[in-house]
């Protein structure tokens, strides 16, 4: 097998309260004198109290909405007129990824403060790019990762709990991803079988203390299952990637996801509630149906999609599983590394999983 590239962790991770103020202390360490500091409105009302006063010497940027390399290139003229150098990511996945795609573009280092437990953005050197109008196209692997992930759980426990339930779908995502990858191969290298380790902790944790979190973070308590959880959302689910690269990163869930992507209903859905419909869908492609149905009491109890009604699409079914099935199989997409898939493929499955859950919710009705 090829060899595998090792991108395991940023340089610094850090997640505690005060967690901000040790970013501080390691700016000055490193000896960096002004920061583009990109963010979002939501993000920076929620944050701005724990930045302000560290008394950064940063220029303020908000992103536009999407991370595009229209974005990017508009972020990198900020940096070259401001003269930085160094950026600052305060906000959500698509904040986060738009930063690191301008830091590469320039060869500058980056930090990054998460506002969201909603994704793995954070901890991993990659950037899932859009079009202006939120439709999927691509995503690039960096070879520099953040110098330093800053987490501080009075910022994320004041986020909507919508977030770290979408946080939870696309991480539990890891284990059903990664496993078919690997599941050939005649050797696992010990960079795989880390990454594997990591996919399933993702697995175990969240099924275990999922739930009880998002009723934490409903009720603005930080509790041990909380950091947890939002440790194993940003940190250990970048470990699967990290360690695994192509063996770890994403397959047919994530496929599923940029395929929903051309509806424009699905665009108020989150990014995890997307990626959590693809596992059934992914696990529909295989008759994995055991495993559909040991998920959907946990799905139902978190309030992730398990079908098409449930992402508010309720009409012209058939037209719309064409149109997803037909993005979610083109050639660039990562559902092929588990062999070769068709778009009618993919449509049998939607329409397969669709018609199961009806069953079982009139089922349980009865």
């Amino acid at each position: 097998m090829e060899a595998i590239k090792v991108q395991g962790t940023p340089n610094i991770y850090r997640h505690h309260a005060g967690a901000l103020t040790d970013m501080k202390q390691v700016i000055e360490t490193q000896g960096l004198k002004k920061g583009l500091l990109v963010t979002g409105k939501a993000s920076f009302n929620i944050a701005e109290p724990f930045i302000n006063p560290l008394n950064l010497n940063v220029v303020m940027e908000r992103y536009n909405g999407e991370c595009s390399r229209e974005e990017v290139d508009r972020l990198k003229e900020k940096a070259e007129t401001e003269a930085v150098d160094y950026l600052l990511a305060v906000g959500g996945g698509k904040v986060i990824d738009v930063t690191k795609a301008t830091a590469a573009a320039m060869g500058l280092p980056y930090l990054i403060v998460p506002t969201l437990a909603s994704n793995c953005a954070a901890v991993t050197p990659l950037s899932v790019f859009y079009t202006e109008d939120g439709v999927f196209t691509d995503h690039v692997v960096f070879d520099q990762a953040a110098f330093m992930v800053a987490v501080e759980p009075g910022i994320l426990i004041q986020t909507p709990a919508d977030y770290l339930r979408a946080g939870i779908g696309d991480t539990i995502a890891k284990w059903y991803e990664a496993k078919p990858l690997v599941a050939l191969l005649p050797h696992q290298p010990i960079a795989v079988k880390v990454s594997q380790h990591a996919a399933k902790l993702c697995q175990d944790v969240l099924l275990a203390y999922g739930e009880a979190a998002l009723n934490d973070q409903k009720a603005k308590q930080i509790t041990d299952r909380f950091i947890e959880v939002v440790d194993t959302i940003i940190l250990a689910s970048g470990m699967v990637g990290g360690f695994g690269e192509h063996y770890g990163r994403i397959s047919g869930a994530h496929s599923i996801h940029n395929g929903l992507t051309v509806l424009e209903e699905t665009h108020q859905h989150l990014h995890g509630d997307k990626v959590s419909y693809g596992i059934l869908v992914q696990l529909a492609l295989f008759d994995e149906w055991d495993e559909v149905n040991h998920l959907l009491p946990f799905y139902q109890a978190l309030g992730l999609p398990t079908s098409f009604f449930d992402l508010g699409i309720q009409t012209d079914l058939e037209e719309k599983w064409q149109q997803v099935a037909r993005h979610a199989t083109r050639d660039v997409e990562s559902i092929h590394l588990l062999g070769k898939v068709t778009p009618d493929l993919v449509h049998h499955a939607m329409s397969e999983l669709e018609q199961h859950v009806s069953r079982l919710r009139k089922d349980d009705a009865k």
